[in-house]
């Protein structure tokens, strides 16, 4: 892993601009497409749109989230840090728009159909388990839950690893054609998984 020398150091108001920005861009956009889906300025399938969007999206942030410590402790920027709760959440909250627009839109909240799907296809099956891997991680992001469950709490947050992982297979699977991207997703989940192989080593002894 590359390795600097000299820490680096933003402004401070700098970054609380960076983060507000952060906020306001992933929730705003999420906001935006929503909006765009119900007003029926998505096309020709906005459900899908959707689920492509939210999809996605929880992936690229789950993968952020995961990319932002490796980076921090290279670089020596460990104003990065604070980052990593608030991309870790947006990944969760954007997970339950993408289950929520599967089961609302497609399954029309017919609870028996929704259990039967999640059963019956495996790529639901993997998909529904990262979901909840990522609401537990959100839940017990919160300080005073954190506190209390003392070390416990790394070792249930290195799930988050899995959850990167699965997400890359229920994508792998989703898809019919155009494998290479999911693929790509994948090996890249793997080299994060090795730069934290020490960490990860640690946590399951």
């Amino acid at each position: 892993m590359l390795k600097i020398n000299k820490p680096i150091r933003a402004n401070p108001a700098f970054m609380k601009v960076a983060r507000l920005l952060a906020h306001v861009v992933i929730f705003g956009w999420l906001g935006i497409v929503f909006y765009q889906g119900f007003s029926d300025q998505l096309g020709g399938d906005p459900v899908q749109t959707l689920l492509d969007f939210t999809g996605i999206g929880a992936l690229n942030l789950l993968v952020i989230s995961l990319i932002i410590s490796p980076l921090a402790m290279s670089f020596k920027f460990t104003q990065l840090l604070p980052f990593r709760r608030p991309v870790g959440l947006y990944s969760a909250l954007y997970g339950l728009s993408h289950f929520y627009v599967f089961i609302a839109f497609e399954l029309q909240f017919e609870m028996q159909l929704i259990f039967a799907e999640i059963i019956k296809r495996p790529y639901i099956t993997v998909g529904f388990v990262t979901l909840i891997i990522l609401i537990v991680l959100a839940v017990t992001s919160v300080n005073r839950i954190k506190k209390r469950m003392g070390t416990t709490w790394f070792t249930l947050h290195s799930l988050a690893y899995v959850a990167v992982v699965l997400a890359g297979l229920h994508y792998l699977w989703l898809v019919k054609s155009a494998w290479y991207e999911p693929a790509i997703y994948l090996i890249f989940s793997v080299c994060l998984l090795f730069l934290r192989r020490d960490k990860i080593k640690k946590i399951f002894k």
